[in-house]
């Protein structure tokens, strides 16, 4: 068991939304709760997953999480791979280690999903670049990802490579299926290369995908019917989006115009779900654009499917708040499942969740640390829906 330093109080939540079933695509969720995508860079370098990556994303759905997000999977296409330990969704060997995930998942009582990730200008691994613009990216590459040092400059794609990395995106999408994913997150967030065509500095092309919000939101919606056509309707596809990026905190949307051209666009393409995430900030905080429009709302009302959002709602009161006024119809949670893996299970119970620490997030040890955790803790028993 862990010790009393692991762990805090928590005092039981009225399960008046957070454990609600949820449909999605038709497909339904045991409740409002996902594991939010965090980059873990734990394969040995083949981008195939390991048996420690296959325990890991299993106990998130033993401890009760509905939905399972993984981290970011490197696609199919020139310059995709942003860290050099980072999983991929090319080779039939990766193809075959993420069934074994996907079969564990499953047989933990979740539903998982493939979240695909275009690192472009951002890559921490690769030192030719590819990006919407020739602009260098703002900020240092991240030491915990592998990287150091600014970010090399790179080379405006041209229509051919923009057409070739759509059709990598559907083909990895097909591998996701072929390893028995419930569905595919597309990765247009975070400041990673769909979010690089979104953002306005990132982005100075003046063809179809430049100029205004809609323009910038093209690719976007391109690549979601992409995956759509090449999954068959057999997976749920979901878009997630994020004002702020990686290098680039403080980044807004700059008023309800521009958040409407965007959502507008993207909605055209028909996602099953959106995920608004907030980069390291509380939802609170992370979920308005400059003018103070209030994003969940709004996509909510636009898009007319099913808003995750993320950011600080580890808080299970303000979790329970973000759906109870509307904001959102899931929450996604990250500190708080790397803290805890078993949260929703103890959340619903009154138990003792294990408090976050700052070396839990660092990617090179969290995977070792959940292990750990586990082995000290005694098995959650999973909640009914």
């Amino acid at each position: 068991m862990s010790g009393p330093a692991d762990t805090v109080p928590s005092e039981p939540v009225v399960p008046a939304h957070l454990w609600q079933p949820i449909e999605v695509a038709g497909r339904e969720l045991a409740n409002r709760l996902a594991v939010a995508p965090m980059s873990r860079v734990s394969t040995t370098g083949d981008g195939v997953p390991t048996e420690q990556m296959r325990d890991y994303y299993a106990t998130f759905a033993a401890g009760g999480f509905g939905l399972v997000i993984t981290e970011g999977i490197y696609p199919i296409g020139p310059g995709a791979q942003g860290y050099a330990d980072q999983p991929a969704l090319v080779t039939d060997a990766q193809v075959a280690g993420w069934r074994a995930v996907v079969d564990a998942v499953h047989q933990a009582g979740g539903l998982i999903i493939a979240q695909l990730m275009h690192a472009g200008a951002l890559s921490q691994f690769l030192t030719a670049t590819v990006g919407p613009s020739v602009h260098t990216p703002r900020g240092q590459k991240l030491a915990e990802y592998g990287g150091s040092g600014p970010y090399p400059t790179p080379s405006a794609l041209t229509q051919d490579q923009i057409d070739q990395i759509v059709a990598g995106f559907a083909a990895s999408a097909a591998l996701a299926a072929a390893a028995g994913f419930d569905g595919v997150e597309v990765h247009a967030a975070n400041g990673y290369l769909l979010d690089q065509f979104l953002t306005d500095y990132t982005n100075t092309r003046t063809d179809a995908y430049g100029g205004n919000p809609a323009a910038r939101a093209l690719l976007a919606a391109q690549v979601l019917t992409a995956v759509r056509a090449s999954t068959g309707g057999r997976l749920i596809v979901g878009l997630r989006l994020s004002q702020a990026k990686v290098n680039d905190s403080r980044h807004r949307w700059r008023d309800e115009h521009e958040a409407t051209a965007v959502l507008t666009t993207v909605a055209a393409a028909a996602p099953d779900y959106l995920h608004l995430a907030g980069e390291g900030r509380p939802w609170t905080q992370s979920g308005q654009a400059a003018d103070g429009t209030a994003l969940g709302p709004l996509a909510r009302a636009i898009t007319g499917v099913p808003v995750i959002v993320n950011g600080g709602l580890h808080d299970p009161a303000l979790a329970e708040e973000v759906l109870h006024t509307g904001q959102a119809d899931l929450v996604s949670i990250g500190r708080g499942a790397l803290a805890d893996p078993h949260w929703p299970t103890k959340i619903r119970t009154g138990g003792p969740t294990r408090e976050y620490t700052d070396d839990m997030i660092t990617p090179s040890a969290s995977v070792q640390n959940t292990m750990d955790f586990l082995r000290r803790t005694d098995p959650p028993t999973r909640q009914a829906p």
